[in-house]
């Protein structure tokens, strides 16, 4: 059986950004095992938020969380108190400065997370799996998906074996990078056991022309590693013949050993 490559982690660097900006020389294990706390905290204790994903950004003792969720509301809270109490339970828990920012979802139709944990959360309604499907993927190719693709496995509808089903409209060409094809995961916990959502949303294009946010910005500001400048202030590489002088330098040059 053919196994589907994740469709983001194949267009990082390419159309996609990384979801965790930072470096780090030495403790960098410690630093991935509090990224992953982090992001199941925030998701459980705001899973009523629809929060599609996380970024997190470090700097010496500093992280910055962006939140992207498609009610800001409940997040941040009467007065700005919803936010301040989950930025002092983060450094609670992390022993770091930390700043917390919440981005809103305008159109979480678009989004893979969120349609996979709005189908999962109507299938442990005992809503039938296929009329969820259904009407999530009308409600996306209403918004302006190009493309939509869900696949549902399990003890469908409390059957002895298990089994996997899928819908689909539009195209969800997965091998073209330019293709901007979000993918989302979860799992619905029902009485005959948990049921695997997967929702693959294709949104159009990202031409050449058009660069993703964040990561033009980020190369530029990276100094390159390799040394330009040799000994006596040279400059290293592969340099053409002839071009070590001037233009007007080689051309005087040239018309002197004329006249001569």
């Amino acid at each position: 059986m053919g196994q589907k490559i994740h469709p983001v982690g194949f267009r990082i660097g390419v159309i996609r950004d990384w979801e965790s900006k930072w470096y780090l020389d030495k403790g960098y294990a410690a630093a991935f095992v509090e990224d992953v706390k982090i992001r199941r905290y925030i998701k459980s204790r705001l899973y009523a938020a629809a929060v599609s994903k996380i970024e997190l950004e470090r700097a010496a003792n500093r992280i910055k969380v962006s939140v992207y969720t498609a009610r800001p509301g409940i997040i941040i809270g009467r007065g700005g108190r919803g936010v301040e109490e989950l930025r002092a339970n983060l450094e609670r828990m992390t022993g770091k400065q930390v700043a917390v920012s919440v981005e809103e979802v305008r159109r979480p139709e678009l989004e893979a997370q969120l349609v996979a944990e709005s189908i999962a959360a109507q299938i442990e309604k005992r809503v039938s799996y296929r009329r969820a499907m259904r009407q999530a993927i009308l409600r996306s190719m209403r918004t302006g998906a190009k493309g939509i693709k869900v696949t549902v496995s399990g003890r469908l509808g409390g059957a002895e074996i298990a089994r996997t089903e899928s819908d689909k409209q539009g195209k969800i060409p997965l091998h073209t990078l330019r293709a901007d094809i979000d993918y989302g995961f979860t799992e619905a916990a029902t009485t005959y056991g948990h049921t695997g959502v997967k929702v693959w949303i294709y949104r159009g294009d990202i031409l050449p022309g058009q660069k993703p946010a964040g990561i033009e910005e980020r190369l530029e500001s990276i100094p390159s590693p390799f040394p330009t400048e040799g000994r006596g202030g040279r400059q290293r590489g592969r340099v053409r013949r002839g071009s070590g002088r001037p233009a007007a330098a080689r051309g005087k040059g040239a018309s002197d050993d004329a006249d001569a």
